[in-house]
């Protein structure tokens, strides 16, 4: 199926000619990854409308993939200062893209984003802390949870100068703010599931980020890790932080947060929990996937 439509010149491409395709950009119902022919296809140039003070992010019609084809197809949503979002989808639908993007870690091939008025770059960086999912870090790597933490500096000190007492007082203050001071000098391998991810957390946190991206917090985790981290983040919600995770834990979803993106390549549908977590759209969302959502209040 080829065609242009709405201005915007895309070849797309039938499920079934995607078959060999692996990945991220694999074919998942009802949506599948398109390809664009990007080339003379520069980032969007026209002005777009002024970002409104209240909006943290503000994500307009982006296109974003991997090895020439799109994984994000027109995806345009925004995020105001101070609220909660999560971002719901089956697996290959984006999500992670989508974080990358945002931070700043993974190039547009259309759109654009603005993060408290600012192009992803390194003014918009320094405002940013981004968690990456558990599974996609080295945790045999030698270093101690203060190490890791007070990595998270660098962006401020840049990487050539030593950390000075301020950044190692920066490091401990966040290992507290998680809960792991006493274990600042354990190998970071050694700890379970929900601990790695309070430290990766606090390693976000010892920037003072504005805006916080946050991979998959809960995967593996259990109940009560899980509590603990959201409880972690919706303090740091309350004290003014913007906050934008990924998650597979619908119930968390409609206990958690302020709005959901339902994403599958494109935006399926974006509100409340009340208003997204419903039959109608996480079918549209999830395809032929059968799910139950239990009652739950915040």
């Amino acid at each position: 199926m080829k065609g242009r439509e709405e201005g915007h010149d895309h070849t797309h491409v039938a499920p079934s000619e995607l078959s060999a395709l692996t990945g991220d950009g694999h074919a998942v119902a009802p949506a599948a990854p398109h390809l664009h022919e990007h080339a003379g296809h520069a980032l969007a140039k026209a002005p777009v409308a002024q970002q409104r003070a209240a909006e943290a992010v503000a994500v307009t019609g982006i296109c974003a993939g991997y090895f020439g084809r799109d994984v994000l197809d027109r995806v345009t949503f925004s995020v105001d200062v101070g609220e909660f979002v999560g971002i719901i989808g089956p697996n290959g639908s984006g999500k992670s893209t989508l974080l990358k993007t945002i931070a700043g870690l993974h190039p547009l091939q259309c759109g654009e984003i603005r993060i408290f008025g600012l192009r992803p770059g390194a003014a918009a960086h320094r405002l940013v802390g981004y968690v990456p999912q558990v599974e996609s870090v080295n945790w045999s790597f030698p270093v101690t949870v203060f190490d890791v933490v007070l990595m998270g500096r660098f962006g401020n000190i840049g990487l050539f100068r030593r950390p000075g007492r301020e950044d190692r007082s920066a490091a401990m203050a966040a290992l507290a703010q998680v809960g792991m001071a006493d274990r600042a000098d354990s190998q970071i391998g050694r700890l379970s599931g929900g601990q790695q991810q309070r430290v990766f957390i606090a390693r976000a946190l010892v920037q003072d980020p504005k805006l916080l991206l946050l991979d998959e917090p809960i995967a593996g985790v259990d109940a009560t890790s899980q509590h603990a981290i959201f409880t972690l983040l919706e303090e740091r919600q309350r004290a003014g932080m913007t906050v934008i995770a990924s998650t597979h834990d619908l119930s968390c979803v409609a206990m958690w947060f302020d709005r959901v993106l339902c994403l599958n390549h494109r935006v399926v549908a974006y509100g409340t929990p009340g208003e997204v977590l419903n039959d109608e759209t996480l079918s549209s969302t999830y395809g032929s996937h059968m799910l139950t959502i239990p009652q739950a209040g915040r």
